[in-house]
């Protein structure tokens, strides 16, 4: 069995992959840990895991967080990944982090990331960048194996824009500086710390842009969608909260190089993803929408060409809190452990 430690288990990110951890055939979860709640049992803060999850919450400084295991998962803000990077590896584990700390190679990009959060530029164990591969699996499913020690989860939008552009930048459709992201996520996004901005009267009936300056995930959506399209693609991208608790919608734009059909287009998709279980190709007429990823590690896309405006359209579903988020990062462990990259994720999700 695969022993997994969750630091940052009280969070949405934590609780997320103890959901998956505890059915998961071939892991099972030996340390929880956190700085807040420390000594409640995790089915206490969230009694949907009543007798699936009643593990306690320790201290980092406990003991039980400093036993021997095969993989963390940090479920932290920026800058804590990076900091326990190097004793995490030195135990022998794997790293699994959900932040931006590793998902940049070198300290150039990183900086570049974090000066777009307002972080500190000085990444702290810069050494140990080039080892980190960016845990998209479906585009580097190939370097995810036993050999690497540690992965930098991606970015909730950065799944649904990459995902849902990745074949058409990797085959020309689209002209290089003419992609746009409308992206819409839920309130789930901003994590479970409460703020003002999401107090419920504040965010009931309520939509709004944020961060329109530059939002940190267009740092890692340029870089993946420049590697498939061997050259440089920059998107104009506008981040956006919906009334509703998780799922990401991205409505994905860009001006047609070529004349095209929608069929042919498709057919490009569904070749680009036909080894990737979790990404579903569906034409226009295909009545889905966020409720239908809700609780899965699916990607849904809907793909269409706009013949009379010559334009690209792909509409993205993913869950923020799944295939943005855990899913994800049980997807990689599957792959760093020579699992089938499916392992405890095939599962249909809830309707209505």
């Amino acid at each position: 069995m695969i022993r997994a430690k969750v630091i940052g288990a009280g969070g949405y990110g934590g609780v997320g992959i103890v959901e998956l951890l505890a059915s998961h055939p071939e892991a099972r979860i030996a340390a929880l840990v956190d700085v807040t709640d420390v000594g409640a049992p995790l089915s206490n803060l969230y009694p949907h895991l009543t007798g699936f999850c009643d593990i306690k919450i320790v201290d980092p400084a406990d003991p039980v967080a400093k036993q021997e295991v095969d993989v963390v998962f940090t479920a932290t803000p920026d800058g804590v990944g990076m900091k326990l990077a190097q004793e995490v590896l030195s135990s022998g584990a794997k790293l699994i982090d959900y932040s931006g700390d590793f998902r940049f190679n070198t300290a150039q990009s990183y900086a570049e990331y974090a000066s777009r959060i307002g972080r500190e530029t000085q990444h702290a164990a810069p050494d140990l960048l080039p080892q980190a591969v960016y845990g998209l699996a479906e585009l580097h499913r190939g370097d995810l194996d036993s050999r690497r020690k540690i992965v930098g989860n991606p970015g909730c939008f950065a799944v649904s824009c990459i995902l849902g552009l990745s074949p058409a930048v990797k085959h020309g459709l689209v002209e290089p500086f003419s992609v746009i992201c409308d992206c819409k996520t839920g309130v789930s996004g901003a994590g479970k710390k409460p703020s003002a901005g999401f107090h419920y009267p504040a965010r009931y009936d309520h939509m709004n842009v944020y961060k329109l300056a530059g939002h940190q995930h267009v740092c890692e959506i340029e870089r993946e969608l420049s590697l498939q399209a061997g050259g440089e693609v920059r998107v104009t991208f506008t981040a956006q909260v919906v009334p509703v608790c998780r799922g990401i919608m991205s409505c994905l734009y860009g001006q047609l190089t070529k004349d095209i059909k929608a069929e042919e287009v498709i057919g490009l998709y569904k070749d680009f993803y036909k080894g990737s279980a979790f990404v579903r190709v569906f034409d226009r007429n295909a009545t889905i929408g966020s409720m239908h990823v809700r609780g899965t590690n699916f990607c849904n896309l809907i793909v269409d060409v706009d013949a009379r405006t010559r334009k690209l359209r792909v509409v993205s579903h993913i869950d923020n809190l799944m295939k943005g988020q855990a899913g994800s990062a049980l997807q990689n462990m599957n792959l760093l452990f020579g699992l089938p990259e499916t392992t405890g994720l095939m599962r249909a999700g809830m309707y209505p």
